[in-house]
């Protein structure tokens, strides 16, 4: 698991190798990975945007960046946690993803930047 405090947040993810939705043969790897957002602010945060770097071991780099996550714009209360499931698909047993959220400080409405930690997505059979 990987784990980044920034701007009061803590960003935690745990990765998953998604074998029955994979196929080595025509190089098609699937990855699920679960994300935790803990506030650790004496203030509410709203999640408003996401913006990821996603590195395959072929050499391939893609940004995505859009609202929210897995369709929403969740809302955390000081001193809860939020978390939530997606996946991202690799052409390579191995990869990684880094980023960041954009969130929402609502008693004052300024909004700031988080960072998600670099975390590694590796196929088992890859490792010895």
């Amino acid at each position: 698991m990987s784990s980044k405090i920034s701007g009061g947040v803590t960003i935690s993810v745990e990765t998953f190798y998604q074998s029955e939705y994979s196929n080595p043969l025509s190089s098609e790897y699937m990855f699920a990975y679960k994300i935790t957002i803990e506030n650790n602010n004496d203030f509410p945060v709203k999640l408003l945007r996401r913006h990821w770097h996603i590195f395959d071991s072929n050499g391939t780099v893609r940004e995505v960046e859009g609202e929210g996550v897995v369709g929403i714009q969740p809302v955390i209360a000081p001193a809860s946690v939020y978390q939530y499931i997606s996946g991202c698909n690799l052409r390579s047993e191995i990869g990684k993803m880094r980023g960041t959220y954009l969130l929402e400080n609502l008693n004052n409405k300024k909004t700031f930047n988080v960072a998600i930690p670099s975390f590694s997505m590796h196929a088992p059979f890859k490792l010895n």
